[in-house]
């Protein structure tokens, strides 16, 4: 779609005012995407392919109720309007309540600062997949398994909405993953890594170290004693913190989880604390050069820099306009939807804790038994409940790191968990490794950071 604002602007405008006076609201959304998909398992090429796919989806709002057409051909978005009119007024039965955003009009790219992955080929993208895989599979001869896996996407969004937004915007995203078995008799032991970027293709010319570790990772793994259960003062590393604060508590702040349970809502009531004065928690697409950045979100709002927990104490929650009308306030920039064959809903873009002043060391400090986790294996949430896998962790002895174990789940609860937070270290980092998933829609690029935290009475599962 060349000039892309130049040759659909009249169209969609000519649309819009002649099917904006039936339904309450109406968008238009227009994307072109191209991509690169690989998966090496093994030796075994599994996928190799560059795709680009065209289409556009069609909302409309009618008394509340919301409907949605998507399609490949712009010839028949005529009748995808009339379809997605006709479903809103079909489910429509109480009041359109959006919260108000000033109507935009803008053209906007996320920039890159190197080289674009378009420009690269696909058998330069294969042979780096090569690379990594023989450096997994040379780490150690008990090494049975591998799987290096390379995606980059550009997406080019063209929003046009009944209130006279009109917007195209565009970004690149790449993303490697890499995952290494190791086999010791019945004794298997997994490592991973994920790397990912919106800035240049160099970012994943070089993770040698990186890959290697999932590799040895894994082998060390075979030798190690599992950590006794029990309940211990953890310390987590950055990585951890990332995962927790987007997964245990990030999807909570998210506001039509709220609003559609009452219970939910009702203990995420702002002003409400959960944590200690020094723990502050934020949410926003508004900081650059992540994964999760953006200029506007998928229904036009701009970008914001939401504080979710300040000083301790909840005090905002992400939104669409939707959510935000409903609850009374503002529109936080947080509808987002994967691609055009969905609609936008509210989600996480960066999230994180901020940094504490406890010099790292001193995390460690007085802790007669405890456990130090670092990076992430996987994980699960249920609500407010939660349960990681740390990807390597050691034992905490009089205040030292001591030996290393293996097996390592953190599990717990994360309002108590949230209280249970002693100490913030002074270190950061930012974690773009994120690919969320809700409601059907996997892969969404985040990104997450934090410091590392001491943690009391974590439930560590393990041996009994």
């Amino acid at each position: 779609m060349p000039n892309l604002l130049a040759d659909v602007q009249n169209l969609l405008s000519d649309l819009i005012s002649r099917y904006s006076s039936r339904v309450d609201y109406l968008m238009i959304r227009l994307e072109e995407a191209e991509g690169t998909d690989i998966l090496l398992r093994g030796d075994k090429v599994e996928t190799l392919s560059e795709g680009i796919s065209i289409g556009g989806h069609v909302r409309a709002c009618y008394k509340g109720g919301w409907g949605l057409s998507s399609f490949n051909q712009l010839a028949t978005i005529e009748e995808r309007i009339e379809e997605a009119m006709a479903a809103a007024r079909i489910v429509g039965d109480e009041q359109t309540i959006l919260a108000p955003v000033d109507p935009i009009q803008a053209v906007c790219r996320l920039p890159l600062k190197g080289t674009d992955p378009r420009t690269v080929s696909l058998k330069q993208k294969k042979e780096l997949c090569d690379r990594y895989t023989e450096l997994l599979k040379n780490v150690d001869s008990r090494i049975t398994t591998t799987s290096v896996r390379y995606g980059d996407s550009n997406q080019r969004v063209l929003i046009a909405t009944s209130e006279g937004t009109l917007i195209e915007q565009s970004w690149v995203d790449m993303e490697m993953r890499f995952a290494a078995t190791a086999r010791n008799g019945d004794t298997v032991q997994t490592g991973r890594e994920t790397v990912g970027s919106r800035k240049a293709y160099e970012d994943l010319v070089s993770l040698d170290t990186q890959v290697k570790s999932a590799a040895e990772r894994a082998v060390t793994a075979l030798s190690l004693p599992s950590v006794k259960g029990n309940t211990y003062t953890v310390v987590i590393d950055p990585i951890l913190t990332g995962l927790f604060v987007h997964e245990a508590f990030g999807h909570l702040s998210e506001a039509d989880m709220a609003y559609e349970n009452p219970d939910l809502l009702e203990v995420m009531t702002l002003g409400r604390r959960f944590g200690s004065e020094e723990l502050q928690i934020f949410d926003g697409a508004a900081p650059q050069g992540h994964r999760g950045s953006y200029f506007y979100d998928d229904e036009g709002t701009p970008a914001t820099t939401t504080q979710l927990i300040k000083d301790g104490v909840l005090v905002g929650r992400l939104h669409s306009r939707e959510t935000a009308g409903k609850l009374g306030e503002a529109p936080t920039g947080n509808a987002r939807c994967l691609d055009y064959h969905y609609s936008p809903i509210v989600r996480m873009t960066n999230t994180w804790i901020e940094r504490g002043k406890t010099p790292v060391a001193d995390l460690f400090t007085d802790i007669k038994e405890g456990v130090y986790a670092r990076n992430w294996l996987g994980g699960m949430t249920n609500g407010e409940m939660f349960t990681f896998s740390a990807g390597e962790a050691w034992m905490i002895r009089n205040g030292k790191i001591a030996e290393p174990v293996k097996d390592v789940t953190l599990s717990g609860n994360v309002f108590q968990t949230l209280a249970d937070i002693e100490a913030i270290g002074d270190d950061f980092y930012w974690d773009e490794s994120g690919g969320c998933g809700k409601g059907g829609q996997n892969g969404l690029p985040v990104g997450c950071g934090g410091p590392s935290l001491r943690i009391q009475n974590v439930v560590v599962g393990g041996e009994s």
